[in-house]
């Protein structure tokens, strides 16, 4: 039986407005000499307990879009608010707190499994905000199938789709209204990669959003399934055909 998000965890904060909210989005890149459009114009809002399954054919700029809205990379042009509250008004690293990001690649740092899922403990920004206690940290790696994964394992003995789970669990326990998962259940099996999609759409139910990028059959946890090529988002059947209605996410 997988554990809810929320057991012995504070609840992430609800949004009454869209968690996000994006209006008018172009993204431009420099390819070869040339300046290509990949994102062209769109507008959309996500809400509250939402899983979102962001699909497409490689290279229509999926991982380009969620860096974009991480604001880990710059817009050509547009709007975007979270939580109600305008970009203008917060820097990168208060946006950043709002909304994560999880590479497909896990980045973790020498030490223990609880050094790196306490890694954002150790800055400024969360000085005032408790670190979750062990017993919090262990539901969450038990919940994500790494029941034989303790604390005080050292990271460099973790393979590489247990220290997926561990980026991703470092990113969960901060309870961020927006998470946006970039494959990262690429390196996991089937067995796995189900363990992760069913915590996450626990963490939706208690409140967080979420988008993911996936490369897998549809999973049965998203609550919907959006289709992007050709810098435009469409609607996408379960099967993962184009229904040609332009859509907001």
């Amino acid at each position: 039986m997988t554990k809810s998000c929320e057991e012995g965890a504070r609840s992430p904060k609800k949004c009454v407005e869209p968690v996000l909210s994006v209006r008018d989005l172009v993204i431009d890149i420099v390819h070869e000499g040339r300046i290509l459009r990949i994102i062209d114009a769109i507008s959309f809002d996500i809400y509250s307990g939402e899983v979102i399954d962001l699909v497409g054919p490689s290279g229509c700029g999926k991982s380009t879009l969620l860096l974009t809205v991480a604001r880990l990379r710059p817009k050509t042009s547009g709007h975007m608010s979270i939580c109600g509250r305008d970009e203008q008004e917060m820097d990168g690293r208060s946006w950043r707190q709002s909304v994560v990001y999880v590479p497909q690649k896990a980045t973790l740092i020498g030490g223990s499994v609880s050094d790196n899922l306490l890694i954002p403990w150790k800055f400024s920004c969360r000085k005032k905000v408790p670190a979750p206690e062990d017993d919090i940290l262990r539901a969450g790696l038990d919940a994500l199938g790494l029941r034989d994964v303790e604390l005080d394992r050292d990271a460099k003995r973790l393979s590489g789709g247990q220290a997926a789970r561990i980026a991703l669990l470092r990113a969960l326990v901060l309870k961020p209204p927006l998470l946006l998962l970039d494959e990262v259940d690429a390196a996991l099996d089937d067995e796995s990669a189900a363990l992760v999609g069913a915590y996450v759409r626990s963490c939706a139910e208690a409140g967080q959003a979420f988008v993911r990028v996936r490369h897998r059959p549809p999973d049965g946890f998203a609550t919907r399934r959006v289709y992007l090529a050709e810098g435009h988002i469409t609607s996408a059947r379960s099967d993962g055909a184009d229904d040609s209605v332009e859509r907001k996410l």
